[in-house]
């Protein structure tokens, strides 16, 4: 029967093989072998049975079942019996050849089972085999290669065969007609021949160890005879290929002297087929062979064939492999193979053939050459030892190739002779100057080729390679550290080895550390030894040098600066503890910045700080003069590197200073100008800054060697009128003039001040004046030279700040500074003023910002024209994004930026510095006279840098204004009061409208400087901080974006503080020149203007009192009229000052304007809002407007029961508009507050009955025009305005929360929602509770009586907002929670079946809200909730699953004796709705099944049964479509498990149906399974029959789940229970359900099919 069974289930699987889904098809196979892995032989015999049966099954079916028996004889091959064996060799064997057809996938699956039998019963497989292995009959094509694959697999069972299979195969070969067969018979061949080989060489493990090569040598011969001689020779490209492949085996096998014999032929048929086939790799293959054969045997013939293999073989080197082809990179390895078994055997005659190829014009010719000799380097070393000068000789030529593709393999051949020991040969020193040259290669060192050949390699990837190579020779290859040290020092200072400095620094650090490690610190580099190397003053410069762009050439500066620190020793024996100390210090500042954050002038002065302490350190004057020396001569090599060598100046400057020897210093002084590079700026700059530096210890000297060179031949031979254009341009000369300028002003700033003052109008300023107006025939002739121009500016500015630095500076008096301010005054003059292309402006303006510090004082008019000609040079240049669209050079452009920003800056220095002469109220009216104008302008350009600067100066004067100081100063002193102040706030004020943000910011500090500035003035201490005006700050970021509303609120309170803090002297003086700024062009300054009218007229509203009758009408007019901004502020604020003083006619007027309110009535109705006492006395009007009159009225139609339409009547309409547009207002806060719940309750039932209310025809048709005309403020619909009204008295009774919370959930959409009303209100209602709970008593008193209203909808709010209160511990802490439980209990018979639910959901939420009254009240909630479940009048079941919804909720609670007589009955209840189709229903029902749980102790036994029926359908539904049922189900499970007897289940489901943990169904099934047999294997059936009946669901992850539930059920079972289960009708609904339209469902049951092997 057990047997029956199986085949059963077998047969039920194999007839499935026919599904067309591939994931079908695979379970099926799994299955079979896993019926299989149990009962090997039944299975392997049924699949016989079932193939011989099914005769006409198509070969894809039969296929799969071939696999799974090949899978079950592999696993399970010692198991196998000899009559099973032979039953499936006969089978595969009938199957392998029943089509004389090759059918690849059939016969293949067939030959695979006779290969997997074969690897134990051998003999038999053979024994079948054989039977179709006839001598004279060709043999089917499966056959050979099955004695292929059985030769590879079974070597040792296998070869004994082969002589015989080979003497039958032989007479063959000849009658073998189609491709095909020539092909296996080529595949059998070449494995016959490789498991030979693989025999003879594990002689010691064979059976047979009496076999010997020549057992087989003669049939070998034969058949290669045959392959060679006929089937090479064949058109058909793949057989060809076939019998290359064979042969190369082959030959190892043939008899020596035949093989001797064969090679004149053999080798050029092999190379012959090169020419026909493009893929190479197979050839070489068998090439490489038949070479290692002939090798073998000693053969001469080679030597003959050796000029054809090299010509033949080189090409393929040369032509490049393709990385994403893998064959071609696989044939170049068999082809280097060939080339070491050529070059070990005939060493001469290879390289002979392969060096002259190295002077090849084609590139990949000599690329080719030079991996051969990377191979034979490596390979054949032994054979290559005496040739090595004679290959390093041959390598002259590739070292001077361009081509990137050479010199990479150029790096690659000398990594390998680094190996090998040939770089310690003459020569190899060639060999590593090629690699050092390498890692110096630029990026751009190679030009790009357009279009770029995608071939071609970049210089730097050739520069990356040659890196590596080079630090991987310098610190693995140990015989390389007497090579590579030192000689790689002589690669440090040559300038063109300069892009590889980091890595030639790591390596000769690593060497040189080595070197210390050996004991030689002392003797580190051998002057004696090493005549070429660089001197340690050549060293120290030029690391010291490239150290000062530390990020240059990755990294350089580090690299360099460890170099340095340790060659101490070899630089002077002095330095040891300073530079171990010093340098790390700077390295690990590069380390902790980045190119962008290092401040380069920073970094600078460290190193020459560094310079100075090391020239201190070694207080050697003969070693510092050879250090300055050998810094001048390495001078020229930074040419084209203009940091560098600037920075170089610095240092030979900084060495000058420390040189004792006065001749030395004014020799290289000397030098230094007459080799100067005078048209580069930088050297210009570095010469000048050597100058200055010198100058600190060698004044005289550098002053003397400046006048020498201008005296001197060289100059005059230079600037000579007649010989100007003989030796130098005319460009040039004025360019040594200029550097000489800046050198006397670099001197002025370095040189010691008490030294330096005396000299600088005697000898500096007149020389520099000198060289600066030429004369020419005796007329002054002045320059247009540029650098000419900023050179004399500088050095002006440098002398200046030298004379303001200077130790007697207050006593300095400078003649010339009128003279000097003058000539700045022309330059700025010249410059063109519509564009700044030069900085000349703001060098200059910085010049005369030193300058008029000094004594004596300018003049007015100097001192008028001066700034008058600096703003209109500055001030009027065109705006930025002007310039910036005329140029589209990016680069230029941020240049254009940074010297607009540079040159608005040093503006401001200098008006602050001529400020600072006059710091009085006189002097700051002066200044504003110049400025006015430019503030006032109609450019914005100009208005926006005249308030920028205008804030700047009104900043700095406050901040050194100290009118305390100046009382004290002199009691008879009279001080000036700020009599400017008015005009100074009207100057400024309006501009914080101004139409540009950055003009409005820096009004506001212009009004704030000002205020302070009069606080100073009356007394106050300038550290006195004022509230009020500090608010100024605040209110800045409100200016930032041009919005009109933010912009009045911020004008408005900049308004407010100035009313407050300008005198009273000054008021009306203000107030009439604010009256003048409406007339302002700018519209926003003019609106600032109107703020500040409204503000000063807000203090003083009784002047206007005998106007109010006019002005109401005038307003709403004005508006109209004119719709502007400032109108409409003006307006605003006006009528506040109106109603405060006459509320009744306001409020009447505007309550009588037409719905909807216009923009202006809306705007008017705000300013109402302004002081509480008056807005409370408004909104009590209104609310009693609201309630006095019906919600709504119904149509006719509607009390006739045929539809429903309710209109909205007017007045409560009207109402509702006006109170939002007063709470709307931000100063109603207190009024709202005051009338809080009646504002609420009201507003909350006025939402409850507009819900689908409309609007009156008339006021449809209005709103519709109103909309056309423009968008109205906000909607008219009666449900959206009440919403609207109820939010911003939310928001504006200090319930902000509230509102953000209700808004956050979505609840007002929701309110205003027909369906959803009730679930916006619970929202509003659980945000009530979180934020606003003291409001609760006084709103729920309010609300009670309405629970009794006619009106549905004001029931059905008042219920959903009292159920929702009972959510929160609120109601109980305010006492409020027996009066709305009663009340919500007698809801229960509403006649509303919404109020119904809403009721038990109140009751249910008593559980959250107030769990401690819970079990007082058990009894009457409990009742409540079933006779919920029992509500006859429910189609949808909504009250019944909030019935269960809220019993889940109330059972932590209740009593267990209240429950306990319930139990069974809501537990049988609630069991249909597990499976409804409602998803919400399903999930109710579950959960509360979970909690009904806790209560099953005392009825454990009867509960137990209820968990049982439940369990399969608990499990199932963890596959559930709906993730929220799924979180029920585990739940529930956690919730059952406990009582489930189980404990390994129990903590299974505590562990793995948490909720936030995912779920691996089904590994988890497969564990409940185990566990549910271990414990309850009697339930095996009824667990299997309950799963049966979800094989019908509707859900498909459900339908899949129940197979693979009871396939793990009889996965686990023990075989005493098995009899229980009714395999019949398992297996026929599983057979039902495998034709199940989804695939995953039918892959399911597959694999369940399979498991039934376990109870059979």
């Amino acid at each position: 029967m057990m047997e029956s069974r199986i085949k059963r289930l077998a047969t039920t699987l194999m007839d499935a093989t026919t599904d067309k889904d591939p994931l079908v098809q695979e379970q099926i196979y799994d299955a079979l072998c896993y019926l299989g892995e149990s009962e090997p032989e039944e299975i392997l015999n049924s699949c016989d049975e079932y193939l011989r049966q099914h005769d006409k099954l198509a070969y894809p079916h039969r296929v799969i079942i071939l696999k799974a028996m090949e899978t079950v004889v592999k696993n399970n091959i010692t198991l196998l019996d000899k009559s099973t064996a032979k039953v499936v060799i006969f089978l595969a064997s009938n199957e392998m050849t029943k089509s004389k057809e090759v059918i690849r996938d059939w016969q293949q699956a067939a030959s695979n089972v006779l290969v997997a039998v074969g690897q134990r019963f051998i003999n038999k497989v053979m024994e079948e085999v054989l039977t179709k292995f006839q001598p004279g009959i060709l043999p089917h094509y499966f056959v050979m290669q099955t004695f292929a694959n059985l030769s590879v697999s079974n070597v040792f069972g296998m070869v004994p065969f082969l002589n015989s299979i080979l003497g039958t195969m032989l007479p063959m070969l000849g009658m073998a007609k189609q491709d095909h067969m020539k092909s296996v018979f080529c595949y059998a061949l070449q494995h016959f021949s490789e498991s030979i080989q693989e025999y003879l060489a594990n002689l010691d493990k064979a059976p047979d160890p009496t076999v010997r090569k020549d057992t087989f040598s003669n049939e070998i011969f034969s058949a290669y005879e045959v392959l060679f001689n006929s089937w090479l020779q064949h058109r058909e490209a793949k057989l060809r290929l076939a019998v290359v492949e064979a042969l190369g085996p082959m030959s190892y096998l043939m008899p020596s002297d035949k093989l001797e014999e064969q090679l004149p032929k053999l080798i050029p048929g092999i190379l012959a087929l090169y020419k026909k086939h493009t893929e190479a790799f197979y050839i070489s293959k068998s090439l490489c062979q038949i070479l290692e054969a002939s090798v073998n045997i000693g053969s001469r013939s080679l030597d003959v064939q050796l000029d054809s293999l090299l010509g033949t073989l080189h090409p393929q080197i040369c032509a490049p492999a393709d990385p994403s082809v893998p064959l071609t990179v696989k044939n170049h390895t068999e082809v280097l193979r060939c080339f070491t078994v050529l070059a070990c055997s005939f060493p001469d005659r290879v390289l002979a053939f392969l060096l002259p190829k190295l002077e090849s014009s084609n590139e990949r010719t000599r690329v080719g050459t030079l991996l051969i000799m990377r191979q034979i380097i490596n390979s054949a070393p032994s054979q290559m030892e005496i040739k090595k000068p004679f290959i390093l000789s041959s390598m002259k030529l590739p070292l001077q190739d361009s081509n990137n593709k050479v010199k990479r393999a150029m790096v690659q051949v000398i990594s390998a002779m680094a190996h090998h020991g040939y770089l310690e040969q003459p020569g190899g020193e060639a060999m590593m100057e090629f690699l050092v040259r390498q890692c110096a290669l630029s990026s751009d060192a190679q030009p790009k080729k357009q279009p770029p050949d995608a071939d071609d390699l970049t210089s730097d990837s050739v520069q990356s390679i040659s890196v590596n190579t080079l630090f991987l020779l310098s610190t693995t290859v140990d015989r390389m550290s007497n090579v590579l040290w030192p000689y790689l020092l002589e690669f440090v200072t040559p300038i063109q080895f300069t892009n590889a400095l980091t890595p030639l620094c790591k390596s000769l650090m690593y060497l040189a550390m080595k070197k210390q490690e050996e004991g030689e610190s002392a003797s580190l580099i051998r002057y004696d030894l090493n005549a070429n190397l660089p001197s340690p003053y050549a060293l120290t410069t030029r690391l010291l040098v490239v150290s000062s762009q530390p990020y240059v050439g990755d990294c350089r500066g580090t690299a360099a600066l460890r170099l340095l620190n340790v060659l101490h020793y070899s630089v002077h024996p002095a330095l040891d503890q300073l530079w171990s100390k010093k340098i790390p210090l700077l390295v690990e500042h590069i380390e902790e910045n980045m190119e962008k954050s290092l401040s380069q002038k920073d970094w600078e002065e460290k190193l020459l700080l560094f310079l100075q302490e090391t020239l201190v350190a070694v207080s050697d004057n003969t070693w510092i003069c050879h250090f300055v020396t050998e810094m001048c001569r390495q001078l020229h090599s930074y040419n084209g590197f203009p940091l560098e060598k600037n920075f170089l100046y610095k240092c030979i400057g900084t060495t000058l200073g420390a040189c004792a020897s006065k001749d030395l210093v004014q020799k290289q002084l000397q030098e230094l100008l007459e080799t100067a590079r005078y048209h580069e700026e930088a050297e210009r700059e570095g010469l000048a800054s050597c100058f200055g530096i010198c100058a600190i210890n060698h004044l005289e000297e550098t002053l003397a060697k400046l006048e020498d060179f201008v005296r001197s031949d060289v100059f005059k031979k230079s600037v000579g009128l007649f010989s100007i254009f003989k030796d130098r341009s005319d460009t040039e000369v004025e360019k040594i003039k200029s550097t000489l300028i800046l050198c006397y002003g670099y001197v002025a700033v370095y040189a010691p001040k008490e030294l330096v003052l005396s000299r600088i109008e005697a000898d500096i300023l007149k020389n520099i004046f000198q060289y600066f107006n030429t004369k020419v025939l005796g007329i002054k002739v002045e320059t247009k030279d540029l650098t000419l121009k900023l050179c004399l500016i500088r050095s002006i500015c440098m002398i200046s700040q030298a004379i303001y630095n200077g130790v007697k500076c207050g006593d300095f008096v400078f003649s010339r500074k009128a003279e000097l301010v003058a000539q700045m005054v022309e330059f700025i003059k010249a410059e063109p003023p519509e564009a700044m292309r030069t900085p000349v402006r703001q060098r200059a303006m910085i010049t005369c910002t030193y300058l008029v510090i000094l004594e004596p004082h300018l003049s007015d008019p100097d001192r008028t024209e001066l700034i008058d000609t600096c703003l209109a040079s500055v001030l009027a240049l065109p705006p930025l994004e002007l310039v910036k669209e005329r140029d589209e050079n990016g680069g230029d452009a941020l240049h254009k930026e940074m010297l607009y920003g540079d040159t608005i800056s040093a503006l401001k220095d200098l008006l602050k510095s001529l400020l600072q002469r006059n710091l009085t109220p006189h002097g700051l009216q002066d200044m504003f006279a110049h400025l006015g104008p430019w503030i006032k302008s109609n450019k914005e350009h100009e208005r926006q840098r005249a308030v920028e600067v205008s804030a700047a100066l009104l900043d700095f004067y406050l901040s050194k204004l100290n009118v305390n100081h100046c009382l004290h100063v002199s009691s008879l002193q009279t001080v000036i009061p700020f009599y400017n102040l008015s005009v100074l706030i009207a100057l400024f004020s309006p501009r914080c409208s101004d139409s540009l943000a950055s003009v409005r910011q820096h009004a506001v500090d212009c009004v704030y400087s000002l205020l302070y500035i009069q606080l100073c003035y009356e007394g106050f201490a300038r550290d006195h901080r004022d509230e009020m005006v500090e608010g100024l700050k605040a209110l800045k970021k409100g200016l930032e974006e041009p919005d009109f509303t933010v912009l009045f609120h911020t004008c408005n309170n900049i308004a407010m503080v100035i009313g407050k803090r300008i005198p009273p002297d000054q008021l009306m003086s203000l107030l009439l020149a604010m009256f003048e700024g409406l007339a302002d062009p700018d519209k926003n300054c003019s609106r600032a203007a109107t703020v500040m009218i409204n503000s000063l007229l807000k203090e003083r509203g009784g002047v206007l009192q005998e106007k109010v009758p006019d002005i109401m009408s005038i307003i709403h007019s004005k508006l109209e009229e004119v719709d502007e901004e400032h109108i409409r502020k003006a307006a605003q604020q006006t009528v506040y000052i109106l109603a405060s003083q006459h509320k009744s006619v306001v409020v009447s007027s505007l309550l009588g304007s037409s719905l909807p309110f216009d923009s202006h009535t809306c705007t008017m109705w705000r300013s109402l809002a302004t002081e509480p006492t008056l807005t409370s006395q408004i909104l009590e009007q209104l609310l009693e407007k609201v309630n006095r009159d019906v919600p709504y009225k119904e149509s006719k139609c509607f009390l006739l029961g045929s539809g429903s339409e309710r209109i909205a009547t007017p007045l409560p309409l009207a109402a509702t508009c006006a109170l939002y547009e007063i709470m709307s207002a931000p100063e109603s806060g207190a009024a709202v507050l005051g009338l809080y719940p009646p504002l609420f309750v009201t507003l909350l039932l006025r939402v409850s009955c507009t819900v689908g209310v409309q609007l009156p025809k008339n006021l449809q048709s209005r709103e519709r025009r109103s909309s056309s005309h423009g968008p109205a403020p906000r909607s008219l619909h009666p449900c959206s305005c009440a919403v609207e009204t109820l939010k911003v008295m939310l928001a504006r009774g200090g319930s902000e929360e509230v509102a953000r919370a209700v808004g956050n959930a979505g609840g007002w959409e929701l309110m205003a929602s027909p369906e959803r009303h009730h679930d916006g209100i619970a929202v509003l209602a659980r945000a009530m509770a979180r934020h606003a709970g003291p409001r609760l008593p006084l709103i729920v008193k309010n609300l009670i009586p309405t629970l009794s209203s006619v009106f549905d909808s004001q029931r059905i709010t008042t219920t959903a907002f009292f159920a929702e209160l009972l959510n929160s511990n609120v109601v109980n802490d305010l006492i409020l929670l027996e009066t709305m439980m009663d009340n919500m209990t007698g809801r229960q018979k509403d006649s509303c079946m919404l109020v119904r639910m809403l009721a038990l959901r109140g009751l249910g939420n008593i559980a959250s809200g107030s769990p401690d009254k819970v079990r007082k009240h058990g009894a009457t909630l409990l009742a409540s909730m079933v006779n919920g479940m029992d509500d006859k009048d429910d189609p949808h079941n909504l009250v019944a699953l909030e019935a269960m919804s809220s019993l889940s909720k109330l059972l932590d609670h209740v009593e267990e004796r209240d429950i306990q007589s319930m139990l069974l009955h809501i537990a049988i209840r609630i069991r249909p709705f597990f499976d409804s189709e409602q998803p919400d229903l399903r999930q109710s029902s579950i959960v509360l099944f979970g909690n009904l749980t806790k209560f099953s102790e005392d009825n454990c036994e009867v509960f137990f049964e209820q968990i049982l029926n439940g369990l399969v359908t608990l499990l199932l539904h963890l596959q559930d479509p709906k993730p929220e049922v799924v979180k029920a189900c585990k739940f529930a499970l956690r919730m059952c498990g406990p009582n489930m007897g189980c404990e390994g289940l129990c903590d299974m489901f505590l562990n793995h149906l948490r909720e936030d943990r995912s779920l691996h169904y089904g590994e988890f099934m497969n564990n409940v399974c185990k566990h549910l047999m271990q414990t309850y294997p009697e339930m095996l059936n009824r667990l299997i029959v309950t799963n049966l009946f979800y094989f019908k669901s509707n859900w498909v992850d459900i339908r899949a789940a129940a197979p693979m539930f009871i396939g793990f059920l009889v996965l686990h079972v023990d075989e005493d229970h098995c009899q229980q289960v009714d395999l019949d009708q398992l297996i026929s609904a599983l057979n039902l359900l495998l034709k199940d339209p989804v695939p995953a469902v039918r892959v399911k049951v597959a694999e369940t099919l399979g498991r039934l092997v376990r109870i059979l």
